[in-house]
């Protein structure tokens, strides 16, 4: 069968509002593969299938991040069994990460996992991410900290998980490991990561210079930052940066959503 055709029969075989989290949740494949944080076959994101099933889409295993489309997408419970025909399966590491956040955080709808080299080198920095640039202070009053616990296969690591990213931070360093963001929408869980590990590039090349070198900046003034950086970020998120991120994936990788 054609892709096209594919594509349109997953379509008609679900909601309209399911069919856009496919959409946005394709768009987030893309974009991280767009940004170049991307490892191969490895790390995820998912979405929450709005309804009352807790359902979530998470990527089939194997395929390529740029390789991604909307009818793709893998479509489990919360025990990890898929719930919808597909000739595609999915990694059970991924599985655990994702399925404890979506358990345990109505707000999460969407969870965005990467192992950049960045982010795995602040990961592994026994500091963590240093109130050393603008774009690291917005990130620091939202992050939290997972200490490194192996490949995620346990299912007994999703509650201490949970209970490290607690009930309202939606940025989190996986010690020795990488970087995960959540959120309510796409766009704001990608807006977190964009921030997120920009931050953390911006502290590989301080640091390149000798940590002696480095010039941290007081705590009154990162309070002031991390209330400015809060302010008004939805808005401009949802409004702004999300429709000229879609621009942008339509003229560099465009197919998404088929």
């Amino acid at each position: 069968m054609p892709d096209d055709m594919k594509a349109l029969d997953v379509k008609n075989a679900v909601s309209a509002e399911e069919w856009q989290a496919r959409v946005d949740c394709a768009m987030l494949y893309r974009l991280v593969a767009l940004h170049g944080w991307d490892d191969m076959i490895f790390t995820h994101i998912s979405h929450r299938v709005p309804g009352p099933e807790h359902h979530f889409l998470i990527n089939p295993y194997g395929m390529f991040f740029e390789e991604i489309t909307a009818s793709s997408l893998v479509k489990v419970d919360l025990d990890g069994n898929i719930v919808m025909d597909t000739p595609h399966f999915i990694n059970p590491a991924g599985f655990t990460i994702h399925s404890a956040i979506h358990a345990n955080r109505d707000d999460a709808n969407v969870v965005i996992h990467v192992h950049t080299d960045q982010g795995v080198a602040v990961s592994a920095q026994k500091e963590g991410l240093l109130p050393i640039t603008q774009t690291a202070m917005i990130v620091r009053e939202d992050l939290a900290y997972h200490d490194y616990e192996g490949i995620a296969l346990d299912l007994d690591e999703r509650e201490r998980l949970v209970a490290d990213l607690g009930p309202e931070k939606s940025s989190m360093m996986l010690r020795n490991h990488g970087t995960l963001t959540c959120g309510p929408t796409a766009a704001m869980a990608f807006t977190k990561m964009f921030f997120l590990e920009r931050a953390c590039k911006m502290q590989v090349l301080a640091l390149s210079g000798g940590r002696e070198n480095v010039l941290e900046a007081g705590r009154d003034i990162q309070e002031k930052v991390a209330g400015q950086g809060s302010g008004g970020m939805e808005t401009l998120t949802e409004k702004l940066i999300w429709p000229g991120l879609k621009r942008k994936l339509d003229r560099n990788m465009p197919g998404y959503d088929s």
